[in-house]
């Protein structure tokens, strides 16, 4: 049985509604996309290929999504979303700035070294944004949504500190984002050149300087 004669029944409660049938075939899309994508890549998969991956037809895919574009955004919603509750999680404890910096830094490595082939589709779709213009503003809106979160974070957890960093949090969101980014190309390039102790020892070197530059709250 294919993924789109699955989308009728559901389990226990006879027949899908329309909307729980439309957000069954976008999540069947989206995993379809996550095999083809990180395998063909994005100039070389195709529609007809996502689509019949899932068990759909292309009109399926075109009624939950414009284009590829569009698909790697919402997969793109998915990532930010597990790498921000992964944030939360070490943030949301009693550790010092400096550890959890360690531990974010290590986290993240250990991340994308589990997943190469996002990280290659990742570059391979931020180079296509560079050369298009609308789809380039619909990827800077995403990145900017995440530093801002990422930069809300620092703000609350430098809350109540005796020190004052010399940077905005929206400016030290910003250098961390960049970072991470570079870290991902090296492993990307090079794998296993950056190892999650590395990287933790970078973002904590880089907050041990942050508050090393501080003035004291007043």
């Amino acid at each position: 049985m294919s993924a789109g004669e699955a989308a009728g029944d559901a389990p226990g409660t006879g027949r899908l509604t329309r909307k729980q049938q439309q957000a069954h075939t976008r999540s069947c899309l989206l995993h379809s996309a996550t095999r083809v994508l990180t395998r063909r890549g994005m100039h070389r998969a195709s529609i007809d290929e996502i689509a019949q991956d899932a068990g759909f037809t292309k009109g399926a895919f075109y009624a939950n999504f414009k284009s590829k574009e569009e698909l790697f955004l919402a997969m793109l919603d998915e990532r930010f979303a597990a790498r921000l509750a992964e944030l939360d999680r070490v943030m949301d404890t009693d550790a010092s700035v400096e550890d959890q910096a360690q531990n974010a830094g290590m986290d993240f490595v250990r991340a994308i070294q589990g997943e190469q082939e996002w990280g290659r589709l990742f570059f391979e779709f931020a180079v296509h944004a560079s050369r298009d213009e609308e789809f380039r503003a619909e990827f800077t809106t995403r990145v900017r949504a995440l530093r801002h979160r990422i930069a809300t974070r620092l703000e609350e957890r430098l809350e109540g500190l005796d020190w004052t960093p010399p940077i905005s949090t929206e400016e030290a969101a910003r250098l961390t984002f960049a970072m991470a980014n570079g870290v991902a190309l090296e492993n990307l390039i090079d794998p296993g050149s950056v190892s999650p102790e590395l990287n933790g020892t970078m973002l904590t070197a880089f907050f041990v300087g942050l508050r090393a530059a501080s003035t004291p709250s007043p």
